[in-house]
């Protein structure tokens, strides 16, 4: 360790504050910008991206505040100040005012530098430097910039970052292969029950084809001690997975009240969704449905759930309520289409391998995560060595 300089993060980028583009310039067309909301940790989503128009800005210089493909940036204001994400796509993509580029200086490597910043030390030094007496939390490049990194020897931040790139890399890989199967089994679902039903097919309400169990108001189960306790499943775990503040419960709960991965779970209120759960287990709390089905198979009321999700959606917009939801009653007029026992067991032989491919790729999910995240700072603070 002795190789190992203690330097601060300016040294090492350059962190670089967003340019001020103007909203009336903003449109369909034009060269995509990246906002706070277009950070999805740990990428950069264009999904949603607003555009502007650089015919605007010809006589500006806005080389400085180009996203190059590989680059990471960091939001400076706001809930989520502190988050970061890297740019995957090779699009002309420009940084709006609030979040901050960051930038390489030659003599360091890249992808070390933004591991360094990558884990839970990082967010607690950007939650303890936040400049609170402006009207929105925010924190300044300079004070990004003292941020202290132990640096060790070029030949060494390359291997750390080639160790931790290897593991992003498999991650991500799942993460698409997940997103392919979805597209896949969402496709053939479409073909059969939409563009190809037949008409002798039973039409059954959705609720009577699985079981909708709601969860428990988990506040009256608190842990009644520090072993036999798991963690509460909410809306928000059920979006972004489990976090340190988190809710617990006793595991003295009737057994269909525990999540496992692999789950269908079914928010049925406020950000309504359909999802595998790809976590750990958990107790099911009150406002979403745990589906299941003694009669059909899991890619079956999975498939059809998300099949009337939009239509679920639509009708909690329109109730009068701070918070929209659906009713049972909504269930029952959701319909089904129940093709014969042969022909479903046809389509299971195409589906269930799909479905289960997903779920088998979930729980490697969770091993690499869990792996990364052990291994990030003990990599970067130099506990764990690795040859170079």
């Amino acid at each position: 360790m002795s190789e190992w300089k203690e330097t601060t993060l300016s040294e090492i980028v350059q962190i670089i504050p967003g340019y001020a583009f103007q909203g009336k310039h903003f449109g369909d067309n034009g060269t995509f910008i990246v906002k706070i909301k277009d950070i999805n940790p740990p990428y950069v989503d264009l999904k949603s991206a607003q555009k502007v128009d650089l015919a605007y800005y010809q006589t500006k210089n806005l080389d400085k505040y180009k996203l190059e493909k590989g680059q990471a940036v960091l939001a400076m204001t706001g809930a989520t100040i502190g988050k970061i994400g890297i740019l995957r796509e090779a699009e002309e993509v420009y940084v709006n005012q609030r979040v901050a580029k960051i930038a390489e200086k030659d003599g360091f490597n890249y992808k070390f530098a933004i591991y360094s910043i990558s884990g839970a030390d990082f967010q607690t030094f950007i939650q303890n430097n936040i400049d609170s007496n402006s009207a929105q939390e925010n924190i300044s490049a300079t004070s990004i910039g003292r941020y202290p990194v132990l640096l060790p020897p070029l030949p060494e931040q390359k291997a750390i970052a080639e160790v931790l790139s290897s593991l992003d890399n498999k991650i991500d890989l799942l993460h698409r292969q997940n997103k392919t199967l979805e597209q896949m089994a969402e496709t053939l679902f479409r073909q059969w029950f939409v563009e190809d039903a037949k008409e002798d097919w039973e039409e059954r309400p959705l609720s009577s084809i699985a079981n909708f169990l709601n969860g428990l108001a988990c506040q009256k189960y608190p842990p009644k001690n520090e072993v036999e306790k798991l963690p509460v499943l909410k809306i928000k775990q059920l979006r972004n997975g489990f976090s340190d503040d988190c809710d617990w419960a006793t595991t003295e709960v009737k057994p269909e009240y525990i999540v496992e991965n692999g789950d269908v779970i079914f928010s049925w209120s406020a950000s309504l969704m359909v999802k595998i759960w790809d976590g750990e287990t958990c107790i099911l709390n009150q406002h979403l449905f745990k589906v299941t089905s003694d009669e059909f198979p899991k890619w079956y009321y999975y498939l059809w759930s998300k099949h009337h999700l939009e239509e679920f959606v639509s009708i909690s917009a329109s109730h009068a309520t701070t918070m929209g939801h659906i009713k049972r009653g909504d269930l029952d007029d959701a319909i089904v289409l129940v093709p014969g026992a042969d022909e479903l067991k046809e389509f299971s032989i195409i589906q269930a391998p799909i479905i289960d491919k997903i779920i088998a790729n979930n729980k490697q999910l969770k091993k690499l995560v869990a792996i990364r995240e052990t291994l990030l700072p003990k990599l970067v603070s130099g506990e764990v060595r690795v040859k170079f």
